[in-house]
């Protein structure tokens, strides 16, 4: 047997679609409290058992959204000595931006990793 590695199929559009979906449904948070949670959440858990690259996307999505949550949470009091404004504009900046990367990213079918995030769920 050889070293090569066998090539890994590329998801069908539809896997790819539901991993940008678990990505895209954190804008759920501008309309709902906590629905940048929420919706990354939900997608994951009904789709996770469809296909491993749903799994990997939607857990991506949840960790880099529990991460941009505990980041807001520490610039809310940092807002009482003024850094906190600017820090959290930049937040949310950084957050819409790399979503939509993300989202982009897992409906060409490629597994993107968010910079910066703590991963608590593997």
């Amino acid at each position: 047997m050889s070293d090569e590695q066998l090539p890994v199929p590329a998801p069908s559009q539809e896997v790819r679609q539901w991993a940008m979906f678990c990505h895209l449904s954190a804008f759920l948070g501008y309309w709902f409290p906590f629905g940048s949670l929420i919706g990354p959440l939900i997608l994951w858990q009904m789709k996770r058992e469809q296909d491993p690259f749903i799994d990997a996307q939607g857990k991506e999505a949840l960790n880099f959204q529990i991460t941009v949550a505990v980041a807001a949470m520490i610039c809310i009091p940092l807002m009482f000595v003024l850094i906190g404004i600017p820090l959290f504009g930049l937040l949310v900046i950084a957050a819409v931006v790399l979503t939509i990367i993300a989202g982009i990213k897992a409906n060409e079918g490629v597994a993107y990793r968010y910079p910066f995030t703590w991963r608590p769920l593997k």
